[in-house]
């Protein structure tokens, strides 16, 4: 969901937990990183895995960028946009984002370590998040009878929260460019250049060290 930043009040077990999350967050990061670089050096990736990638990619770039353009953190519930579809469309991209690669790979050992850590993460944070929301806005349990926690419903629900309409605002690119979503598309960019060229650069570099 990722609507707003505030974190609600938590059972010491749910407290506990979400301590635990945020100390492996990084280092699971570092696990990740290195496990993609050494499927990458262990074999090279074929053309067309990275371009079914992309089935996946794609639509996650897309979803997180729409999604940023309407989300106003700690301001309002969200209801409109993707958030008519899911309550979670932030994450939900970044799912498909981590697929994507898993898939450039064909590698099962950075699927279930990506598995893993969203299970690990994300749905503590999301958990997090819905306690704070169901709180703050009581219309949140309404919104959270119509519109699914992460795989997304067809049609749009509509659902008027306070202060904003079942219509709603349109896209915002300001709201875009504020969250720096663009940031995963440069992200992303990166990663698609490593799967291509990182390999032949370090064999030909490790070829000149001999």
């Amino acid at each position: 969901m990722n609507q707003h930043i505030s974190s609600p009040k938590s059972s010491p077990a749910q407290w506990r937990w979400q301590k635990i999350a945020r100390r492996i967050r990084v280092p699971l990061g570092f696990l990740t990183a290195a496990l993609y670089l050494f499927e990458l050096w262990r074999r090279a990736p074929k053309p067309a895995a990275i371009a079914w990638s992309l089935v996946l990619v794609l639509p996650g770039l897309w979803l997180r960028g729409y999604a940023s353009g309407y989300v106003k953190k700690n301001r309002e519930l969200t209801v409109t946009g993707p958030y008519a579809h899911t309550r979670n469309p932030l994450y939900l991209g970044s799912m498909l984002i981590a697929a994507g690669f898993a898939v450039a790979l064909l590698s099962w050992p950075v699927a279930l370590v990506l598995g893993l850590g969203f299970a690990i993460i994300y749905i503590p944070v999301i958990a997090s998040e819905e306690r704070f929301l169901r709180s703050a806005f009581p219309e949140f349990g309404a919104y959270c009878g119509r519109v699914p926690r992460l795989i997304p419903r067809l049609s749009p629900a509509r659902v008027t929260s306070e202060g904003h309409s079942a219509d709603g605002a349109g896209f915002s690119l300001a709201l875009y460019l504020k969250h720096r979503e663009y940031n995963a598309v440069l992200g992303t960019a990166l990663l698609y250049m490593s799967l291509l060229f990182l390999r032949p650069v370090l064999a030909a570099f490790v070829a000149r060290a001999r």
